[in-house]
């Protein structure tokens, strides 16, 4: 009986001790864990400076000598010709409601114009239900993003679009009466409208702007050649400069100035492409050249950058911050501890292919805090490093082939 107890307290022993050995293990393996990994994805590293700057063009304000109730004619930012319309100015709000009565007569007689096109085939009637989907499309993107002007915009030209597609169920007998009356009353508006209705044009072709600063006589390309560090932390707008009307960005060239550190400007010299990107805006890199660069004064200096790229926007942008980008280097980022040597003396990755560990070479581009841009060094396919591999980082002494148990 005795030895028949002592056997089951043995049995039982070795029993838990086999349990607490399986969970040591476990729980060692769990709290160690002796293999992770991470993904490998496409990465960029920028060598830029973030400066603060004045954007500087050949601006032309528009005489504001109108009087009456001016109606623009042009949006911010939009191409105008020589002598093309920039304004209208109306005597009164009689004579405002008859042109705005004029613009809805025209935009009716082109919608029956169009629906005439129409029923001639179905052809143009498809054209228009495809432009009207892409109208709701386009609607539905500036809502989203909170574009308000270029939403009004889109309803406007949807509304336009739904009333070409409704008129285009009508009879064409019954088009050519409404087109006709239409064109009467037009006429009748115009004549009403002719003696009470100036016209502001452009003396020249620019860009145009409804926006007076004050900065157009102050900051102009005349002046940046002698620009000090000083003298830019000093600019002042000149309250007395206004215009209703607006101004036009004469020529293609703008500029931006902008003071940096003599250290951080002695990576730059004149005549050099650099890129540049404003902190307001689309968020587009714009290639830039370094125009010219101004003595240095008290560690400082004034670059001054130019460009002929147009931008819609860039009438809006006056003082302005900006990243100026020297240098761009594009990669795959990896973990830096993740990199390793093999025997034949290769630097590369040991990423899972299937439950196998396969040493991919690659060559370091870019090393920063923590991390490595690589890029495939091996033309094989099983051996080419791909953004979405996944990259051991730590684990014990690897070899080509090993088998791996991430459990």
């Amino acid at each position: 009986m005795k030895s028949s107890s002592l056997g089951t307290k043995i049995l039982m022993a070795v029993v838990c001790l086999v349990v607490l050995t399986y969970f040591g293990i476990q729980g060692y393996r769990y709290f160690s864990d002796p293999v992770t990994s991470t993904v490998a994805y496409n990465y960029r590293v920028e060598d830029s400076i973030t400066v603060t700057g004045w954007v500087v063009r050949d601006e032309q304000v528009l005489p504001d000598n109108t009087s009456g109730l001016l109606r623009l004619s042009r949006k911010e930012g939009e191409k105008v010709s020589r002598g093309g319309e920039i304004a209208r100015v109306y005597a009164d709000q009689s004579s405002l409601d008859c042109q705005s009565e004029i613009d809805t007569v025209r935009s009716q007689i082109d919608q029956l114009q169009y629906a005439q096109e129409a029923s001639a085939g179905s052809e143009l009637s498809l054209k228009l239900d495809s432009q009207i989907i892409d109208q709701i499309l386009s609607l539905r993107g500036d809502l989203a993003a909170d574009h308000l002007d270029a939403a009004d915009s889109h309803i406007s030209d949807l509304r336009s679009l739904v009333l070409k597609r409704d008129y285009t169920y009508s009879d064409a007998d019954d088009l050519s009466t409404q087109l006709e009356d239409l064109q009467s009353q037009l006429k009748s508006l115009k004549s009403q409208a002719a003696a009470s209705t100036s016209t502001v044009r452009a003396s020249e072709s620019g860009i145009y702007s409804a926006v007076v600063d004050g900065y157009e006589t102050v900051l102009t390309p005349d002046t940046l050649s002698t620009l000090t560090p000083s003298a830019l932390s000093k600019i002042a707008a000149d309250g007395s400069l206004k215009s209703d009307v607006g101004k036009l960005v004469l020529g293609h060239t703008w500029y931006y100035a902008a003071s940096l550190s003599a250290t951080d400007a002695d990576n730059l010299s004149a005549g050099e492409s650099v890129t540049l990107r404003f902190a307001k805006g689309d968020g587009r890199e714009l290639t830039v050249t370094v125009d010219s660069l101004s003595k240095e004064e008290n560690g400082r200096v004034v670059v001054v950058f130019s460009s002929s790229q147009y931008l819609s926007e860039l009438t809006l942008l006056r003082q302005q911050s900006a990243d100026i980008i020297k240098n761009t280097v594009f990669g795959i980022r990896v973990p830096e501890n993740a990199l390793r040597v093999n025997d034949d003396g290769q630097t590369g990755l040991y990423c899972m292919v299937g439950m196998t560990a396969k040493f991919k070479p690659v060559r370091v581009l870019y090393t920063g805090s923590g991390f490595a841009l690589v890029e495939a060094v091996s033309d094989k396919d099983k051996t080419v490093l791909r953004s979405g591999d996944e990259v051991l980082v730590t684990a014990r002494m690897l070899h080509d082939g090993d088998v791996i148990n991430e459990s």
